[in-house]
This record gives C-alpha cells, sequence and structure tokens, in this order.
C-alpha cells in the first residue's frame, strides 16, 4: 500500500456515517476481499492520527448491555 492510502481509506469508510474500530477493521478486510487487513496495533494509532489531526472525530457510546466503544465520524452534532 502506498503511503496516505490507509488513511484514505479509513476517512472513505466514515465519511458516510460514524463506525468503530472493530467495525472499520472487518470492512476494510471484507471490500479487499482478505487482501488487506488491519490489526488493532496499527488501525488505532492510525485513528488517532486521524482524529489528532482534526480529519475525524471519536465520540464515546455507551449502549445498554454492550461494551463501551468509541465511534469515529466526521463533526459529531453539527
Amino acid at each position: 500500500m502506498k503511503k496516505g492510502s490507509a488513511e484514505l481509506l479509513v476517512l472513505s469508510l466514515v465519511d458516510d456515517r460514524a463506525r468503530h474500530g472493530y467495525e472499520i477493521s472487518k470492512l476494510i478486510e471484507s471490500r479487499s476481499e482478505g487482501a488487506l487487513k488491519f490489526n488493532v496495533a496499527s488501525l488505532y494509532p492510525l485513528l488517532y492520527r486521524l482524529e489528532g489531526r482534526g480529519w475525524i472525530q471519536g465520540r464515546w457510546v455507551e449502549k445498554p448491555g454492550q461494551r463501551r466503544r468509541c465511534d469515529y465520524g466526521h463533526g459529531f452534532g453539527e
């Protein structure tokens, strides 16, 4: 993969709606038919970098009966 393409891939997946990290990794894997896989050690630092640059926002979500998770997307509450 070329430098910067992982960022573009993630940005394209959170463009239409917020998603959590596990969902992002599974979408990348399924849409690439298994050719691309992101593990936690590489995906979350990428998400944190994008958030630090202001390109995405993370928001903690709690739902009854589920673990707390962070959803990533563009402009929550805009």
